[in-house]
């Protein structure tokens, strides 16, 4: 990808509706580089602009631009929120200020929310006992550094990676199972060079040491990985784009340790197109993993492997435990074994909900340990993640923490394998539950709630293992957030008719809330739809400060969990097979409907937005219906027969299975119906996207300039598929907000915002 990090944004103006001549703007805001790290770039906006000048006649477009210039006017009467005070309150409520939804003043400010944007990046517990946490900060351009909780309550948690290196994978792109922890070191994959390095926790001082060879280049990538105790080596999936970035050879590899002189790895198991948790029983004798081939994702199908490993160290047998029978339809993942040697997985066969099975290795048979419709793992995005774990009560008793999902809300529950697979649910505040690692007598749980960010808590149980007798928060995203509280719009879980008859999905609904403003009797809310990215993944009902921006200044906001989300078994999932770009796109646009039926939300000012495959939808909704005025793409997909070009090997049949041939994909490609689009977008896109690369913008963005569309332009140098700095993020927020108040709102946005030009308006 050779092209030129200037964010540029984009902006042309018209005259009034009667004439025949428009004149066009645009400013270019360069991005300085000042300041360097070893994760990128860190950029700011800086002051670059030029005017030029255009004669054009474009009269079927002047009906339709009535509507934005009318907006735009009707801003200037809008009550400022600064000016507001002035608004006289009802006899009702005489302490609050009345305002219009939109331009209320709150203290969740894009500062704060760039600045709590912290991301979780995984948990472990070392020799002793500490918790270790991986943590992503905005505001080192998003450098991911492992982290030693404090010594003694109250005092500070210690980082443990040096400031030279960041702590990510580029495996599968995504990433995720960076780092391993086993007794007093440390494994982690270095983002700079994506080579392997161990680092002792008992001497921070002593510098990391690379366990891989330098290739010269981030070119081989490693992730997942665990320590074999047995032949003092380390096992991991490792990604090899040396000879072929496109279509990278994935395999499982041994990497010996206590060598003097770096070693080539050698390959344990290969010949699949994809691999993932390797996991070795606790005498190192027999290893287990899951594997999967194009064109299936591996929430799809695939298939759980166990390899029987020799005297030298090789396999030398292999069984498939589940995903090789026909008459099944199932994506076994995270297999895991018991201190007794028993192997443990979980599956969707039969239910059709991914549930904790168990192998009986002498009839090479894999019973159900408990059955419920409802999910204990979720699609396999990232490596290393982790939804259950084993403990031990007082009797000795091999007990199951589990996780598990059930109509829009996460569960943390025990389950006693032996007394007849009984399960006990642990009461705790979280309501949405991600991760789970055992501590001596605890469980570190990663979580949160609609009143609690993305946090990790320490879950101490009593004897018995049937009750949580403790709970503290370790680590938050947001520490700051509850000053806020009183600003918080609590999630409400909604369920909506879709236009399949009988068929519903789900959403999780934001009022505006704000003690200190109300607005004129009469007057509806915005609302901004929010399509989750994925596809096949799932919005939580969680406090999340970037939502908490839009409804404290009084937006209704909807996170829609469309069919084809997870978290509500195979079969919801399965109803975007094929109708990619069309149900998710229905879904969206009937629950937009249901709100404003329901009267939470004005008609007039419904505005849509999502990144990736959310921004793809954005489009989608945008080109094929009327429901949205406005809406923002996110490095969205807007040529589906480009993305299955570029994109990387990990998704690069997805589109087979969501979409279909050749000619579904142009059907229900936004860049191929440019004529449909009506209304004003803004799309914000990364340089570096291997996901979704930086064409598929552009090309929308010049189509829509090129038709006389509203449409705006911003592109950050350094980022790629998800926006990890906190100036990007904060950039992002901003300007969707003023962009949508400009051309739809009707109001004036409290904060001090420059916007950026747009194309064919100012």
């Amino acid at each position: 990808m050779a092209t030129l990090a200037i964010p540029v944004a984009t902006l042309t103006t018209r005259s009034s509706s009667s004439s025949s001549y428009y004149y066009s703007k645009f400013i270019t805001h360069t991005f300085n580089k000042f300041s360097s790290t070893s994760t990128g770039l860190l950029l700011t906006p800086a002051l670059s602009t030029k005017t030029l000048l255009h004669h054009h006649h474009h009269p079927r477009h002047q009906q339709k631009q009535h509507r934005f210039s009318c907006s735009n006017s009707q801003k200037e009467m809008a009550t400022s929120t600064a000016s507001s005070s002035s608004a006289a309150p009802s006899d009702s409520d005489a302490s609050t200020i009345t305002a219009p939804y939109g331009s209320w003043k709150s203290p969740i400010t894009a500062d704060a929310v760039s600045g709590a944007s912290k991301r979780l990046g995984g948990t472990a517990v070392d020799g002793r006992g500490r918790l270790i946490w991986l943590e992503s900060r905005p505001t080192e351009s998003g450098r991911a550094v492992l982290v030693l909780e404090p010594e003694n309550p109250g005092g500070e948690p210690v980082d443990i990676t040096p400031k030279e290196y960041g702590v990510r994978t580029l495996a599968q792109e995504y990433g995720g199972g960076a780092f391993t922890v086993s007794g007093d070191v440390v494994f982690f994959a270095n983002y700079k060079d994506q080579r392997l390095y161990k680092q002792s926790l008992s001497s921070l001082n002593v510098p990391p040491v690379p366990l891989t060879p330098d290739y010269g280049g981030p070119v081989v990538s490693y992730a997942d990985g665990i320590f074999d105790a047995r032949f003092n080596r380390y096992v991991s999936v490792r990604e090899d784009r040396r000879e072929n970035s496109l279509n990278p050879p994935t395999t499982i590899v041994s990497i010996a340790l206590g060598v003097e002189d770096v070693q080539e790895p050698e390959v344990l198991v290969g010949g699949s197109d994809f691999y993932a948790f390797p996991r070795l029983d606790s005498k190192g004798e027999r290893i287990a993993w899951i594997q999967w081939s194009h064109p299936n994702m591996p929430w799809d199908k695939s298939e759980l492997w166990v390899g029987y490993i020799s005297e030298n160290g090789e396999i030398y047998k292999r069984v498939c435990v589940a995903g090789s029978d026909p008459s099944l339809v199932e994506s076994p993942t995270e297999p895991k074994w018991s201190p007794d040697g028993e192997l443990f997985l979980i599956t969707d066969r039969k239910n059709g909900f991914w549930n904790i099975h168990k192998w009986i290795e002498s009839e090479n048979k894999v019973l159900p340990v408990y059955t419920l419709d409802a999910e204990f793992s979720r699609p396999l995005w990232v490596f290393g993640y982790n939804s259950y774990e084993f403990v031990q009560s007082h009797k000795k008793r091999n007990l199951i923490a589990c996780s598990y999902r059930q109509q829009g809300k996460s569960y943390l529950g025990i389950i006693d394998d032996v007394q007849g697979s009984k399960l006990t649910v642990l009461d705790i505040p979280f309501t949405d539950i991600e991760n789970i690692t055992s501590g001596n007598d605890c469980l570190y749980v990663e979580g949160a709630s609609a009143v609690q960010p993305s946090s990790v808590a320490k879950v101490t149980l009593d004897d018995d293992k049937s009750k949580a007798v403790d709970f503290n928060i370790i680590w938050s995203s947001s520490p700051d957030s509850l000053k806020y509280a009183s600003y918080i719009s609590k999630p409400e879980l909604i369920e909506f008719p879709t236009e399949v008859p009988g068929q519903n999905a789900y959403a999780y609904f934001y009022p505006p809330s704000n003690p200190v403003y109300r607005a004129s009797r009469g007057e509806k809310p915005p609302l901004l739809v929010k399509s989750h990215g994925g596809p096949t993944a799932e919005t939580r009902g969680i406090l999340n400060l970037s939502i908490q921006y839009w409804t404290s200044r009084g937006w209704a906001f909807v996170d829609v969990n469309y069919g084809g989300s997870t978290g509500y078994g195979r079969e919801y999932r399965d109803r975007l097979l094929g109708r990619w770009g069309i149900v998710d796109v229905n879904d969206c646009c009937s629950c937009a409907k249901y709100l404003v039926d329901s009267g939470k939300a004005d008609e007039e000012r419904l505005c849509i937005t999502g990144g990736s495959a959310g921004g793809y939808t954005t489009l989608a909704a945008l080109a094929f219906k009327e429901t949205f005025k406005a809406g923002a793409s996110l490095y969205g997909v807007a040529d589906l027969k480009l993305l299955i070009a570029e994109t990387h090997k990990f998704e690069s049949h997805y589109i087979d299975n969501l979409v279909g041939g050749e000619k579904a994909c142009f059907e229900r490609s936004p860049i191929n119906h440019v004529d449909k689009f009506s209304c004003p977008i803004i799309l914000f896109q990364g340089l570096e996207d291997k996901v979704v690369p930086p064409d598929q913008a552009r090309k929308i963005y010049q189509a829509l300039k090129e038709k006389g569309l509203p449409v705006a332009l911003v592109e950050y140098e350094g980022e790629q598929h998800g926006f990890r700095k906190a100036e990007n993020i904060k950039f992002t927020l901003e300007q969707q907000m003023v962009f949508f108040a400009r051309l739809i709102g009707n109001f004036t946005v409290a904060d001090d915002i420059t916007p950026i030009k747009i194309e064919n308006f100012d």
